[in-house]
């Protein structure tokens, strides 16, 4: 160090360096103490932002990953399967159980989530499954990384193993021998517009108005069974003809102007007493039809919808077969923006598939 005034060198403090070192040295302590926290926080602060069906359908992906290890484990002697069996438990038990140990990553490869996306081709699951479930793996190993159980190296090479594209799809079901595991169907369930009439005309008796109001929600504004399940009574404004409801999936609160058969199903509903005072807005019913408490799963309203489409000859009827045909109505009729906003998605990707199939190829050329 130099004195400004005569250019000299003056002496260093000895007790400067120390008190320099030691200031450097609780600086890391308190960094990596800081990363250590933040480490073991990780996924607690990942699954917190997450809605209930996301971390339920992340456990069953994550679940299926511990039993393709658990398979391969059995032919290697390797027991990592074990580890993540019990991680997808921890995930699918959040926030009441144990949170999830990172150290159940340790030891996943690139070759490892590779082969689980080669293996699930073998066993016939759905291609859309396949890529949903890959990126559920590369979004915990993401995470994993963070918190110190895979290197950076490691976690870029998993990074590299893509899923399958929609034309890849279609030639890997035709040259697999089993091209679907599981009740989720290859295509949705066409409604022509005389069948989603039936669906909306049911019986005036107490089921047959619950029925009718909660076949125009999803034909008529393509909710999502969730979305259905969620509904309350002071959702509504009979009023105004509006309802105002919460999307999870895309974490959003909107407003639906109803169209004229779904107001008119409310005020059946409200006006025979069918309807709670508030709470829940549909009610189970009975075998006999009687209705019972307030408020129907999205298990029940899945069974429901089944047996309705069954009565209108239609097969294997799903609530998201009724959000297709609203999608695909539409489609035809509204800009691409204006459907994503209304159909609540995240982006434009499934709205644009919605367009392509409502065109007709030849317009203008008969």
């Amino acid at each position: 160090m130099t004195d400004p005034n005569d250019n000299q060198l003056i002496p260093l403090n000895p007790a400067d360096d120390a008190l320099d070192a030691h200031v450097t040295r609780n600086v890391t302590l308190a960094g990596q103490a800081a990363n250590y926290h933040a480490a073991r926080g990780v996924f607690a602060d990942y699954l917190s932002r997450k809605a209930d069906n996301t971390i339920r359908r992340q456990a069953a992906d994550l679940a299926r990953f511990a039993d393709y290890l658990n398979e391969v484990g059995e032919l290697a002697g390797l027991e990592l399967g074990t580890a993540l069996t019990r991680f997808a438990q921890a995930v699918a038990d959040y926030p009441d159980g144990p949170m999830p140990d990172a150290d159940a990553w340790r030891g996943v490869t690139w070759g490892l989530v590779e082969g689980f996306r080669n293996w699930m081709v073998v066993q016939g699951d759905a291609v859309g499954s396949i890529n949903v479930r890959l990126s559920t793996v590369k979004a915990y190993a993401k995470l994993a990384t963070k918190a110190g159980a895979l290197s950076a190296e490691e976690h870029a090479m998993i990074r590299t193993v893509a899923g399958y594209a929609r034309k890849e799809s279609r030639r890997i079901d035709e040259r697999r021998e089993t091209s679907r595991r599981g009740d989720k169907k290859a295509a949705a369930v066409h409604i022509d517009k005389k069948q989603a009439r039936k669906l909306k005309e049911q019986p005036d008796t107490p089921q047959g108005r619950r029925d009718a109001l909660l076949m125009c929600l999803l034909l008529d504004h393509g909710l999502r069974v969730g979305e259905v399940a969620r509904l309350q009574v002071s959702d509504f404004d009979l009023r105004a003809g509006e309802m105002r409801f919460y999307r999870p999936k895309v974490d959003k609160e909107q407003t639906h102007k109803l169209s004229a058969d779904t107001l008119r199903t409310l005020h059946a509903w409200f006006g025979s007493g069918d309807a709670p005072e508030a709470g829940p807005l549909l009610r189970g019913s009975r075998k006999g039809g009687a209705l019972t408490a307030p408020g129907m799963s999205e298990r029940c309203i899945t069974n429901r919808v089944r047996v309705l489409g069954e009565g209108v000859g239609l097969e294997g009827l799903s609530a998201h077969d009724c959000r297709h045909y609203w999608a695909t109505y539409w489609a035809g009729k509204v800009d691409v923006l204006r459907l994503q906003e209304a159909g609540g998605w995240s982006s434009l990707a499934m709205p644009r598939r919605y367009v392509e199939e409502s065109k007709i190829a030849n317009e203008g050329m008969t």
